[in-house]
């Protein structure tokens, strides 16, 4: 009879451990496979930061705990499948202490027909974090408050064995409980990076994981045996998915695909994208005309693909923090470099919880060297030595402040310094003619600008100034 209730319980120990993994790595390759460039737009538009001022005015707040350790591990988000592990094993760790809850409860031999419903919690922070605005703290504070409660339901149970006549102890384990868990978890209101959105998925999350063992013990429906068991796990993660899948959203994925290979400069891989699928967005045309600009390619292959008008070069500058973004990197590489420091730099004044991003700090870095500001560019290098994976960045940069010669040399510094305007004049958010062609005759070594310039002219119908243009740069040669 023993030997048959231990191999009862072994069996349902193996169900449970293989449907945790089960979710785990299906977590683990939708964010991999499926949701990577949201990783990367999390880990844009913050800077984690390895000083001590910097970690109290995050900790010093209520929920700040939770605020702080999410922002840790959103650093590692600039490499999507440790990203996606992360993810996977905060859900995973959510999905287990609220079945160790249900297990305090309830027993689980009588009860395997809702063991699915552990997985809810891990489920609805799954949804939650779909919106790239979701901020991973909010998944830490449901983690903390399910550690502490549990903490404190094993210390009860163990006075009350141990102690069973010291009755007030259990009272003032949870009156300690309660205001730890607030300050480190609950009381925090960064969990979104819209300050005036209610997370009401978070909030979903921390009551199904604290409520529903409730109820299911005052249910007198129980069935037992492992089959009840797989087949409450397989309903709840068919339901559950299809509310993942139905919220993901995709086409903000592609749009910042592109805006993610165009940081990292890949144009190969964003002509073999655009060629795959033609972009029809915004961010998307842009990155996709920068790219055929900077092989040569854009004039003679202009209307192969999706044009937006003028705005598919350089679109006018919304005041968010995404969109510009794009439009800066093609400033760079024109050698447009103060619009492209103006914009980089309103584009991080917007964003929404008012935190710094390591990717602008870098291009604002960059531009002020090719500029000559090297005292601004330091102030940015000395915050950026404080990251983690910045920091030997910055040390190499550093090197470089006041080097006029190294600079020079710089394959990229030194070439965007030459496209540079030889004399001022107002350039204002729209793309014109004249500062196109004010940009090329200064260096007609600058390709892309004569690339734009001719595609300017041809999505304009301008075949007057087109003419005219390719005359000229026949005299000049």
């Amino acid at each position: 009879m023993k030997q048959s209730l231990f191999n009862h319980h072994s069996s349902l120990f193996t169900i449970e451990a293989l449907c945790t993994l089960l979710f785990g790595v299906a977590v683990f390759l939708f964010f991999g496979l499926a949701y990577p460039h949201h990783l990367h737009y999390q880990e844009q538009y913050q800077l984690f930061l390895f000083d001590s001022t910097y970690m109290w005015d995050v900790v010093k707040l209520p929920g700040g705990i939770a605020d702080l350790l999410g922002r840790f591990c959103t650093q590692f988000f600039l490499f999507a499948w440790v990203g996606a592990f992360i993810i996977a094993l905060l859900l995973t760790l959510v999905q287990l202490l609220t079945l160790r809850l249900f297990n305090g409860q309830w027993s689980m031999v009588n009860g395997q027909w809702v063991y699915g419903l552990t997985f809810v919690p891990s489920f609805l922070l799954w949804i939650f974090l779909l919106d790239e605005n979701a901020l991973l703290g909010g998944v830490w504070a449901v983690l903390l408050t399910l550690l502490w409660i549990t903490g404190t339901v094993l210390m009860i149970q163990f006075f009350k064995r141990k102690m069973v006549s010291r009755r007030t102890v259990p009272v003032i384990l949870v009156l300690i409980a309660i205001p730890i868990i607030y300050w480190m978890a609950i009381g925090g209101s960064h969990y979104h990076r819209y300050p005036t959105i209610t997370p009401y998925l978070l909030y979903g999350a921390w009551l199904s994981a604290f409520l529903v063992p409730f109820l299911v013990r005052f249910c007198k429906f129980q069935v037992s045996g492992f089959k009840f068991q797989v087949l409450s796990f397989v309903l709840v993660a068919a339901i559950m998915g299809c509310f993942v899948w139905k919220n993901a959203n995709f086409k903000a994925e592609k749009v910042m695909q592109y805006d993610f290979m165009a940081r990292y400069q890949q144009w190969n891989r964003i002509l073999a994208t655009a060629n795959a699928e033609k972009p029809n967005n915004q961010i998307g045309v842009t990155v996709q005309n920068l790219a055929l600009g900077m092989h040569g390619l854009l004039a003679d292959h202009l209307f192969e693909y999706n044009q937006n008008g003028i705005a598919g070069l350089l679109p006018d500058i919304q005041r968010d923090a995404t969109s510009p973004l794009p439009t800066a990197e093609a400033f760079y590489q024109l050698g447009m470099i103060y619009a492209a420091q103006r914009t980089v730099f309103e584009a991080q004044e917007a964003i929404l919880d008012f935190q710094k991003s390591a990717r602008c700090y870098k291009r604002l870095t960059q531009t002020n060297l090719i500029n000559g500001s090297y005292e601004v560019a330091r102030k940015y290098l000395m915050a950026l030595q404080k990251t983690l994976f910045y920091r030997d960045w910055a040390n190499e940069t550093l090197s470089l402040l006041g080097n006029e010669e190294a600079i020079a040399k710089h394959p990229e510094y030194g070439r965007l310094r030459q496209f540079a305007y030889d004399k001022d004049f107002y350039f204002g958010d729209q793309l014109t003619p004249e500062a196109l062609e004010r940009l090329f005759f200064s260096n007609t070594d600058n390709r892309l600008a004569f690339e734009y310039l001719k595609a300017y002219y041809m999505l304009t119908n301008d075949r007057e100034s087109y003419v005219k243009l390719m005359e000229e740069v026949r005299s000049k040669r």
